[in-house]
């Protein structure tokens, strides 16, 4: 009610106003014109500056350094300089026996699978050249020195050399190997019905993958 009273006063006001301006009819409406473009380019301006599309400043990308993930690996025996060495993550058997200085000369590595890839820890034995005997029977045998067994390459004979280990389980893993494939891990020895951990313990110092 009192901004009706207001607008009211201020109409009267104004009408009082224009009837005491000395103009004429005609220079009345051409002032009249002219308030009302005023009061439109103002009335645009406004509704421009407050409908304009407001930019967000840009927001710098953070840069985040990525570190590649990198695996250890132990590589002994015949490779020209034996030691632990650091190699990306998936990097393969072959590139931890470079990384060594390669074979030695006739080193024997027809045991390893130099395709697979590496796992963190792990230790790549390679066998020096294997030795050839005849046995009393005069049948030809062959030897390789001292090294650790390669669970998935190892025979009958070369299982029942570790402690704990006769002829009936040597047999054993070795058709376990055949009927599942491969071991993952020299713990999976102990899926072989007959082998338990203290029987483990025993020589798992002495296996590889």
């Amino acid at each position: 009610m009192e901004n009706s009273n207001i607008a009211g006063k201020y109409l009267t006001q104004v009408n009082t106003w224009w009837s005491q301006l000395h103009y004429s009819s005609l220079q009345k409406r051409g002032l009249a014109i002219v308030a009302a473009l005023v009061l439109l380019i103002s009335a645009l301006f406004v509704a421009r500056g407050s409908s304009q599309e407001v930019v967000a400043a840009p927001i710098p990308l953070e840069i985040e350094s990525v570190v590649e993930q990198m695996v250890m690996i132990d590589v002994a025996g015949a490779v020209v300089n034996p030691g632990v060495y650091s190699l990306p993550l998936n990097a393969r058997v072959f590139e931890a026996i470079k990384a060594a200085g390669g074979l030695k000369k006739g080193a024997d590595a027809s045991d390893v699978n130099q395709a697979r890839i590496l796992k963190d820890g792990e230790q790549i034995y390679i066998y020096p050249t294997s030795q050839s005997f005849t046995s009393s029977s005069g049948s030809k045998k062959t030897v390789r020195k001292n090294g650790p067994i390669m669970i998935n390459r190892a025979s009958v004979k070369e299982f029942e050399s570790l402690d704990g280990i006769g002829p009936v389980l040597a047999n054993r893993i070795v058709a376990y190997r055949k009927i599942n494939g491969p071991f993952a891990a020299i713990e999976d020895l102990m899926k072989v019905p007959g082998i338990g951990s203290s029987t483990f313990a025993k020589f798992k110092e002495k296996l590889r993958v």
